[in-house]
């Protein structure tokens, strides 16, 4: 059974909502935090969560920092922009995905959206400020330091994952598929 157009844009409201929480904090940031990197709240006083202001010219993890000036808008805006156009594309023209896996491949292009938006605006690079401590796992004492956005596309994209794996679908839904 096919989703309706009007049940396949719902979950657009999450994209929304993402977009709107992402800018929204780091226009917080922006204005209230020097971006030097000095000045770390400590949210709770244990060194687990602080925010920071910290800025990335390159995607997750720092990666691609090295890159030549000319080519990072092209790999990190352009073919970004042109991935999440596809996708939502496939995502309207489909009829395979479950509703959770529509949640999560909106929360996805939301997140994808907030990051795309900093580095078409934002000449400093991807505003970042939540580092959470990592107590030494893979040999990191803090996670890299991250945003709203990039929390979503983790989480959503960690959601789509296992639903894709367990196959998380309806009875009949799965009668159908076999």
């Amino acid at each position: 059974m096919g989703h309706t157009t009007k049940q396949k844009l719902i979950p657009f409201s999450l994209t929304g909502l993402i977009i709107l929480l992402d800018q929204l904090t780091k226009g917080i940031i922006v204005h209230f935090w020097p971006e030097d990197g000095t000045f770390i709240k400590d949210v709770f006083g244990n060194d687990f969560l602080w925010i920071i202001h910290v800025r990335n010219k390159a995607i997750a993890f720092s990666l691609g920092d090295n890159l030549p000036d000319v080519v990072k808008p092209i790999l990190f805006s352009v073919l970004p922009l042109i991935l999440l156009a596809v996708l939502v594309w496939y995502y309207m023209k489909s009829s395979e995905f479950t509703t959770l896996q529509r949640w999560a491949l909106t929360g996805i292009v939301g997140g994808g959206i907030g990051n795309l938006i900093d580095r078409i605006f934002r000449p400093d690079g991807v505003v970042d400020f939540i580092s959470v401590k990592f107590y030494g796992i893979f040999g990191l004492s803090r996670w890299p330091t991250f945003n709203i956005a990039d929390a979503s596309v983790v989480v959503c994209g960690v959601i789509l994952l296992i639903s894709i794996i367990f196959n998380f679908r309806p009875k009949e839904a799965q009668s159908n598929h076999e």
